[in-house]
């Protein structure tokens, strides 16, 4: 299980939850859950990406459990979620709807929100029966659904097969991170955020990417390498809104844009100019307007579809 090492003060300290449990998947791997906010509150369900923790949303959650019942959980191997020698896009997938069904009621909608593998998650899972009970809408941050090795910009070459193989070796790489240093900050930021981004935001992504576990990230390091889920992204067929930053290193613009271009029903795609890989955490308001947008347009229009078939 991964150290917990966050930062505890200021808007990126993760928020107490108002309540703990433990989601168990199809494999019995064990999810850690928090729940957020008041009961019968409008459902919103966050799955943070590779490397992270649900400490990752701490800023959106704040923003939104004043009104809303926020979901987070930690990926198989990553926050409190025990490691599990299974890792694959359909065991992301599994394990999303083992949260969706011990935190949610029979056919009750929620908008779901994933950031990088935590949207590879909500892709993955889109044409499973849980998921297309409960998902309302969806927010797609700083994603994509295939060639992410190919088309990274992490490592400064012109595209080809020795960026591709030079890139696979540095975010494949067997080495542990160690302590959050000035130079490992610099190297975070550079990967992963915009230039623009504040010390404060930096320092949150480098410790919550630090405490990941060195057989954790390569593990998943291979998942991510070989993903294809283009075929899922056209059975994404509920309201689906997207979220990029234009300097984004790791998955850049054109993911989006063939995201936008593939998806059944996208309601809105958003360039975030100057900012990279981190959305949640560089435009923490922005992404939390993003999710009461699609809660307010898409799962209050349907409780009152119900109050009326009722």
């Amino acid at each position: 299980m991964s150290r917990l090492m966050h930062v505890v003060n200021g808007p990126y300290a993760p928020p107490v939850p108002a309540r703990e449990l433990t989601a168990v998947s199809a494999d019995g791997a064990r999810l850690h859950v928090e729940v957020h906010g008041p009961d019968g509150a409008p459902a919103v369900v966050l799955s943070h990406g590779w490397s992270c923790s649900t400490a990752f949303w701490a800023a959106q959650i704040r923003d939104l459990a004043a009104d809303h019942r926020v979901i987070a959980y930690d990926q198989r191997g990553h926050g409190r979620s025990p490691a599990n020698p299974v890792c694959s896009a359909d065991a992301l997938a599994d394990d999303l709807e083992a949260v969706l069904a011990a935190t949610l009621a029979p056919g009750e909608k929620a908008v779901l929100a994933g950031h990088s593998m935590g949207g590879m998650t909500l892709m993955a899972a889109a044409g499973r029966d849980r998921f297309r009970e409960h998902a309302g809408a969806v927010l797609l941050c700083s994603t994509g659904s295939s060639r992410l090795v190919a088309e990274s910009l992490v490592v400064p070459m012109r595209a080809g097969r020795s960026r591709t193989w030079l890139t696979r070796k540095v975010l494949g790489s067997r080495a542990p991170l160690g302590p959050v240093t000035p130079v490992a900050r610099r190297i975070l930021k550079y990967a992963t955020m915009g230039a623009g981004s504040a010390p404060g935001m930096v320092e949150a992504c480098a410790r919550i990417v630090h405490a990941c576990p060195r057989k954790v990230r390569y593990a998943w390091s291979h998942v991510l390498d070989t993903l294809d889920l283009d075929h899922r992204v056209r059975e994404l067929s509920v309201p689906a809104a997207v979220v990029v930053g234009t300097a984004d290193r790791m998955t850049p613009v054109v993911h989006a844009r063939s995201l936008v271009a593939a998806l059944p029903n996208c309601v809105g795609s958003t360039e975030l100019p100057g900012l990279g890989h981190m959305t949640p955490v560089e435009a923490p308001a922005l992404v939390a307007t993003r999710i009461r947008e699609l809660v307010s347009t898409y799962i209050g229009s349907q409780r009152i579809q119900q109050k009326e078939g009722a």
